[in-house]
């Protein structure tokens, strides 16, 4: 109940109220206990002796009562939801009304309902696969209703076909992009199914491009993918430029991240400062376009990443602004946290190393990966400033660290890399040009290593 926006509570209320939905006094009571004030909020206004005693005044404390109270308030607050989830798609509650009158064989009725459901598909705000899979259900609606009359000149099967295709091609091919973007940062394997085959024959069929919930995606997986993943992600920024209001927000945050990270992934694979700009170029635009929030909060790891991105680009009035901006967009749990290491993050890069170590000490990070981001910056300090003894010994706490957390495959490999290059140019001989050409190249066919450049840089001043 503490999800609910001001709009549903007033829906839930009418509700309630409605003896089609509830005839329990008891249940509106405790609802509008619940409402009231900061009850939903504080513990003691939930203790459940007090909350008796508003619903059933003069009684003596009965749990059983009380927990069949919450019983019904909790089945009809479920139904209730159920019901707003249902209306949510105005094609598909109005296709259930076609197929209602359908089945009682109402059939100027289903005609008339069934028209206004084309009116509807062809008036939907979005052409994602939703949209597609409607357009499968409305065909294979009006199948059954012509299959019903049992006439043969008339059947839409091949219409049928079609839909069935693209909704099927689009569901698979958005699901193949989670499956190969997951598998990159979890080092999981998965079995692809059928989706090398469709690939194959929206390759064959360009006019299933057409379609922006198949062209996005598949776009999106041959860049990941393909050799010449730069031209598809070209195609994919370009479908996301053209299509973005055929997507609802939730879908296209997914979007956006997923042309991020394959910027962010292959700019540290070919130091590409380009691709880096790009994906901040995408942060922005999600960012000032609320895309990449949810009711208004964003998450920790897009804030960091933003972040990131800005600060490899030298963005530094950016960044000090989009902290301070979006700190109250932070969850809750991670506000402090998150804002000072971006601080620190933000004075180190300016090389205010001062700066950089008072904030870092200011909190402790529970987030496994800020803890080692945080780790990797204090390790850069010492060694600019010379401090080799810290550093030694921050370099065995932190491949401690590691070796205790459970951490994902790719993120474990970047910061074992890290450590094993930072001692690498501690210990390496600065007079020694075979040595430290040999050293350089071993950086940059390093994968992963995000603070590449930064090694490359000390290398170089040796």
């Amino acid at each position: 109940m503490r999800t609910l926006s001001k709009k549903e509570e007033r829906e839930l209320r009418k509700w309630l109220n409605s003896p089609a939905h509830n005839h329990r006094e008891d249940v509106v009571t405790l609802f509008e206990y619940l409402m009231a004030g900061q009850h939903l909020y504080e513990e003691k206004f939930l203790e459940k002796e007090r909350v008796f005693s508003r619903i059933f005044s003069n009684e003596p404390y009965d749990d059983a009562k009380l927990r069949q109270s919450m019983h019904f308030l909790l089945k009809s607050v479920e139904e209730f939801l159920i019901y707003q989830e249902q209306q949510s798609d105005e094609v598909r509650a109005r296709m259930a009304l076609a197929s209602v009158f359908r089945k009682r064989k109402l059939d100027r009725a289903f005609t008339k309902a069934i028209k206004a459901v084309e009116v509807q598909q062809e008036k939907a705000n979005y052409r994602n696969e939703q949209y597609l899979r409607n357009e499968y259900l409305l065909q294979l609606e009006k199948y059954s209703f012509y299959d019903g009359k049992k006439r043969t000149t008339e059947m839409n099967l091949q219409e049928v076909s079609d839909a069935l295709d693209l909704t099927f091609v689009a569901d698979k091919l958005r699901q193949g992009c989670l499956m190969i973007a997951h598998q990159s940062v979890y080092k999981a394997q998965y079995n692809i199914g059928l989706l090398e085959y469709i690939i194959e024959y929206v390759d064959r069929q360009k006019l299933m491009l057409h379609h922006p919930a198949i062209a996005v995606y598949f776009y999106g997986y041959k860049a990941i993918t393909d050799e010449s993943g730069k031209q598809y992600f070209e195609n994919l920024r370009q479908e996301i430029q053209k299509h973005r209001t055929s997507f609802p927000k939730s879908e296209l945050r997914d979007i956006y991240l997923m042309a991020v990270n394959y910027c962010i992934r292959q700019a540290n694979k070919f130091n590409d400062s380009e691709l880096i700009r790009e994906a901040f170029r995408l942060y922005r635009q999600g960012l000032e376009n609320e895309i990449l929030l949810e009711n208004g909060v964003v998450s920790p790891f897009t804030f960091r990443n933003a972040v990131g991105a800005a600060l490899r680009l030298k963005e530094y009035d950016w960044v000090e602004h989009f902290i301070h901006q979006y700190k109250k967009a932070l969850p809750h749990d991670y506000r402090e946290s998150f804002f000072l290491h971006s601080l620190a993050r933000l004075n180190f890069e300016k090389g205010d190393y001062g700066s950089a170590m008072q904030l870092l000490a200011q909190t402790d990070f529970d987030d496994t990966l800020i803890n080692l981001n945080a780790k990797s910056m204090l390790l850069k300090i010492y060694y600019e400033l010379d401090e080799y003894d810290a550093l030694e010994s921050l370099l065995e706490s932190m491949r401690a660290y590691l070796k205790r957390k459970q951490l994902m495959g790719a993120y474990r490999s970047n910061y074992h890399n890290f450590i094993r290059f930072t001692r690498k140019l501690v210990r390496i001989n600065p007079f020694d040009d075979k040595e430290k050409s040999a050293l350089k190249s071993e950086i940059i066919n390093a994968s992963p290593l995000t603070e590449k450049d930064w090694l490359l840089e000390q290398v170089t001043a040796l």
